[in-house]
This record gives C-alpha cells, sequence and structure tokens, in this order.
C-alpha cells in the first residue's frame, strides 16, 4: 500500500475494534465520536499532507518501488538526512507543531531500530528471531503506513519504592508464555495517539538492573488485541464547538491514554526482545535517541515559529510597543533562532556509521531535549503576559452574528491601526487556545515532560552526553600558568 492517505487512515481506524475509554465511556469508532473527531479528522488531513508535499514528504522506497512516508526513511547519505529533513518540516505543519506524536516520531524511532539489527541479536546472535522481528515489523510500519502509539513509563504509585523494578506487580511484565507467544500484563504510560493508532509498542525506556529479567520487553501488538485497554484523560476538545472559537482544541487534541495489558498474549512474531537485560539496555546503540531528538526539535521549531508569529500579531493588534513586550518577543526570537541553529548545525555535522547509516550530529541537538521543556512553558507565559485581560474579551462567532451585538463589537472590540473586529478576535481566541484552554494546559505539561523532564535531560547531558575534554584542558591550562 505504501504512503496511505486521509481516507484509508480513516477507514483503518474504524475498522479496528479496540478498548478505548473517554470521560467514562467506551468508544466504539473514534472517528465519529465528538470527543475525538477533530483529532481524527486532523490526522487524516495529515496523511494527506504527504501527498500534497509529496516532493518533500515522500521517497522510493528502495524495497518495493512504492513512494513512501520520508520519516520511514534510513539515510544512506548526508542528501538523504536533507530530504527527510524537508518532509518531517511540512508534516510538522500539518499542527503547526501543536501535536507531538504524528505518526512520522515513531516512525523515526523504528527506522533506527531497525536500522541496526545487530544490536538487537546481541552478542553470539542470541536473540536472531527478536532481531529479524524487528527487521519485519518496520518493513510492515513502513510499507502498510500505519500509525503507532508508545507506553515506555511505569505508572507512579509510591516514589518511595516505584524504582525498585524486581517485584513491581503494576509495571508491565512478563506473567507467562504459550506455544503462540508470551502473556505481559501490568500497565504503562503515556499512550499519546492511543485512540489514533492501529498498533501498541513497548520497548526500552530506563536501564533495568540485571535481575529484572521478566521486565525487560520488547513488542508490538494490534490495538485490537484481547486485554489492551486504553484509560483516556479528558478530553480537551468541545463537541459542536465552533472552530472559529475553539481553533486548536477542535482539530489537534491527539489524546493521552493510561495503557492496561490484561494478561495480553504478545505473539512471537512480534516479539523483539524476551528477558535480555543485556540487549534491553544496549539499544541507544541503534541510534533511536537521535533520530528521536531530530523529529522532536523540528516539530518544536514548527511550534516556537508559529508561537512566535501569534505573539507578534498580538501585540499589533493592541499597539502594544512598550519595551517589555518588544523585549520579550525579542526572546522569543531568540527561541526560534538557536533552536534552527541547532537543527542545521546538526545536518552540517551528520555522521556515517560503519554500515553506512547516515544520522544528524547528536551533540548539536542533545542540549535541545533541556531547555525546549524550559522554552516552551515561557512562551505560553509571555503569550500569555503580552494579551492579559484581551484574553478573556473575545466575541464568538455566533456573537458576531447577532445583528445587534455586530455593529455594537466592530465599534468597541476592534484592532489597533483600524484591525478589524473580527481578526481581533480570530487572534486572540487563538492565544487563548494556545495557554489558557484544556488543550493549552496539556500542551504545558507536555512539552515540560514528554522527553522527560528538563532537569534529568540537563543531568543527562552532564553526567553521560557532554564531552568535557576542551573545558577541562582549559581549566588545567589556567590552574599549572597560576601555578608557576
Amino acid at each position: 500500500m505504501a504512503a496511505r492517505t486521509g481516507r484509508q487512515f480513516l477507514e483503518g481506524l474504524r475498522r479496528t475494534k479496540r478498548e478505548i475509554w473517554v470521560d467514562g465511556e467506551r468508544v466504539e469508532d473514534v472517528t465519529a465520536h465528538p470527543k475525538l473527531a477533530g483529532g481524527a479528522e486532523s490526522l487524516a488531513a495529515i496523511f494527506d499532507r504527504q501527498h500534497v508535499h509529496a516532493a518533500d514528504c515522500l521517497y522510493v522506497d528502495p524495497h518495493t518501488q512504492e513512494p513512501t512516508n520520508v520519516s520511514h526513511m534510513i539515510p544512506r547519505s548526508r542528501e538523504e538526512l536533507r530530504r527527510r529533513h524537508a518532509g518531517l518540516v511540512r508534516l510538522s505543519e500539518g499542527s503547526m507543531g501543536i501535536m507531538g506524536r504524528t505518526p512520522d516520531y515513531m516512525n523515526m524511532k523504528f527506522a533506527a531500530f531497525a536500522s541496526a539489527p545487530g544490536v538487537w541479536a546481541g552478542a553470539n546472535g542470541r536473540n536472531e528471531r527478536g532481531a529479524r522481528n524487528i527487521v519485519a515489523f518496520q518493513r510492515h510500519l513502513a510499507q502498510a503506513d500505519i500509525s503507532l502509539t508508545h507506553t515506555i513509563i511505569q505508572p507512579t504509585i509510591d516514589k518511595r519504592t516505584d524504582g525498585r523494578v524486581v517485584g513491581n506487580k503494576v509495571t508491565v511484565r512478563k506473567v507467562g508464555q504459550t506455544d503462540k507467544g508470551i502473556i505481559v500484563r501490568g500497565a504503562r504510560v503515556l499512550a499519546t495517539l492511543a485512540p489514533y493508532a492501529d498498533e501498541q509498542t513497548v520497548y526500552p525506556s530506563q536501564p533495568l538492573p540485571p535481575e529484572a529479567t521478566d521486565y525487560a520487553l520488547a513488542f508490538a501488538i494490534p490495538l485490537d488485541t484481547p486485554g489492551l485497554i486504553f484509560l483516556c484523560r479528558d478530553s480537551a476538545a468541545t463537541p459542536g464547538a465552533d472552530p472559529f472559537d475553539r481553533p486548536l482544541s477542535s482539530r489537534f487534541d491527539e489524546q493521552d491514554a493510561f495503557c492496561i495489558f490484561d494478561d495480553v498474549l504478545v505473539p512471537w512474531d512480534r516479539v523483539f526482545i524476551d528477558g535480555d537485560v543485556s540487549i534491553y539496555n544496549s539499544l541507544r546503540d541503534t541510534g533511536y535517541a537521535i533520530n528521536m531528538t531530530t523529529q522532536s526539535t523540528i516539530r518544536a521549531l514548527t511550534k516556537l515559529e508559529f508561537a512566535y508569529g501569534l505573539a507578534s500579531r498580538m501585540a499589533e493588534l493592541i499597539g502594544d510597543r512598550s519595551p517589555a513586550t518588544i523585549e520579550m518577543l525579542g526572546e522569543m526570537a531568540c527561541y526560534v533562532r538557536m533552536t534552527a541553529n541547532a537543527l542545521e548545525l546538526s545536518l552540517e555535522k551528520a555522521w556515517e556509521r560503519a554500515d553506512g547509516v547516515w544520522f544528524p550530529d547528536g551533540a548539536a541537538l542533545d542540549p535541545m531535549r533541556g531547555m525546549l521543556a524550559v522554552w516552551m512553558p515561557r512562551v505560553a507565559e509571555i503569550i500569555t503576559l503580552i494579551g492579559s485581560h484581551n484574553l478573556l474579551t473575545t466575541p464568538s462567532r455566533a456573537q458576531f452574528h447577532d445583528a445587534r451585538l455586530r455593529p455594537l463589537i466592530d465599534e468597541m472590540l476592534h484592532g489597533a491601526d483600524g484591525a478589524a473586529a473580527d481578526e481581533r478576535a480570530q487572534v486572540f481566541r487563538l492565544a487563548w487556545d494556545f495557554v489558557g484552554s484544556a488543550l493549552g494546559g496539556r500542551g504545558f505539561l507536555y512539552e515540560r515532560f514528554y522527553l522527560t523532564s528538563a532537569a534529568r535531560n540537563k543531568q543527562t547531558l552532564h553526567e553521560r552526553l557532554f564531552d568535557r575534554s576542551r573545558s577541562r584542558a582549559l581549566l588545567d591550562d589556567m590552574l599549572s600558568r597560576a601555578a608557576r
């Protein structure tokens, strides 16, 4: 099939009978439910977008000779890296970077996973079957252009004891096996995009201790697998809302879900790791973290550019050229430029692995994982400060259509420099949906923690990733001079 259309994506969702719960109700058809339909339609538009921008978003799969989404590409040159980059930019524009788990996110991860079957096989090929399975699954993912969700973090029950993995009866673990596959039980968070996914994946996140063999699992299963249950958070969508009034939350609530595995059977051909802690802890060697951070940073740049444009127009509409506001807009411009610079540097310093697979430079992107988690909440704060009470004085579409109210609104709620009341209301409603609605609140939380917290990423950068050799050399040089 290769690259799907939006219609094909929606038809696939309708055919899959999964157990999705939203606001206390089990949803039979996620494409028709008023709290989920907007997200489904927006994702369908992104599937269509890959065809509208085919020159950027599609490439010819060397295995099938069919047009395939660039996020499935395993780049073999610097030029292919740049082509993939251009396609990811186009895809992120489909939601202005607001949807963080569009299918290209998981596609990028699994492309990296499948690019290194030797890592999955382990020493002496002891997990050769798992390595074959991951390669076969990635081919299925690309050729069928399916949508994936994942869960990688164990639920928080008691922070005093959650870190003790062995013996934990909540997180996902193997509880048995049959001739058909392994049986898993437990829960994980957070399955973003779950209502709109075709399959569910589990793979390593934090390292495990050597004895945690029951927890060292990686696999993929269809969402209609018996025993797989998704409890979604409260919907941020407002059923029946006019898109003028809720321009973002009516379209871009990608949903998040608590994922329960109630004695789920995973077939052997979908098992990638079964109890091998050493392989489980080595998967960064596949390069998946670089691919993940690449997609995430491209998506974040689009969102920052959108937010900067929004904040700038807000200030223009109320004639705000105060030094404080100009400084805040300049601050946002810094975030945009630094993020763009990091992405460009990652391409300029791209490198080739021994097997011929190319990756962006991870060192250029590693700081973004810590800083974007700080910058994004700050951007929301800046929009709130610029908007102030004006965020709460935004007539609705119905009020504009009222014959008595319309002339009063035009007279008393227009913008600066002759801007129409319609535009002022539209822009400030958009801003409120971005920072103040249920979707805005979810976005604030999501940006702070979706690649783990800023604090953890900064700690990881300092302790494991950052090359301190030059810094140490400069210090040693100065100390030696001081000792003379």
